[in-house]
């Protein structure tokens, strides 16, 4: 995606009022292209294939397949899509959920306009949208998953380097306070990051974080 292109958008909720205010929102924001909107889950996932969308606004409870069950779907077909889960509960089972399913983000619906469109933008650069509080919630709800499995494998070998940015990414940190707390540029975040999921061979940062807790590669009390 080049950087005069618009981020290529579509939008799936069952409730046609809150979609269709949604779209029509989103079009008159110059850098936002929506290239189409679903009411369900399979409609969805039809809808992704044709259009290979970069960001896909999702609502997480759908008639015919839920918005779990269609992240999980889409990321099969369109790895590179990113997907903004949209709910009207923050429960840290749909959020946990939502990213093992490949979300990279998790909006409230009650967020304004402006909040929505700077996500999208967001998640298009490749960061993840969670709250800090949010990411804490999912480390933790993790580390008890993690408990009851395996012992550790053999993991891929991460730098130092790469274990502080995950580390400060596990707290929900975005790449400009990650490189700020680091003294370090966007950009070389940016690299480290990218190393860090080429290396681990997984699609989003929340996904690095998970995998990072589950082998015991980071040290959150």
């Amino acid at each position: 995606m080049g950087a005069s292109e618009p981020v290529r958008v579509v939008v799936v909720d069952d409730q046609e009022l809150f979609r269709r205010g949604l779209t029509m929102l989103l079009g008159v924001e110059p850098d936002i292209e929506v290239v189409g909107e679903a009411g369900d889950g399979v409609s969805a996932v039809e809808l992704v294939a044709a259009t290979t969308p970069d960001i896909v606004l999702l609502d997480v409870r759908m008639p015919k397949r839920s918005g779990l069950e269609a992240c999980m779907r889409i990321k099969e077909q369109a790895p590179s899509t990113r997907i903004i889960m949209l709910t009207v509960s923050d429960e840290e089972g749909d959020l946990y959920e939502a990213v093992k399913n490949g979300a990279s983000g998790y909006l409230l619906k009650d967020s304004s306009i402006d909040e929505v469109a700077q996500a999208v933008r967001v998640v298009a650069e490749g960061q993840s949208l969670i709250s800090p509080s949010m990411a804490a919630k999912l480390i933790d709800e993790f580390k008890e998953i993690s408990r009851a499995d395996r012992e550790p494998g053999n993991a891929p070998r991460l730098t130092d380097r790469e274990l502080e940015v995950l580390r400060l990414v596990a707290k929900g940190m975005n790449n400009r306070e990650v490189a700020k707390q680091l003294f370090i540029s966007e950009n070389t975040v940016k690299n480290h990051v990218r190393n860090i999921l080429d290396k681990l061979q997984l699609h989003s940062r929340m996904e690095a974080v998970m995998y990072a807790v589950r082998e015991k590669l980071l040290d959150i009390p």
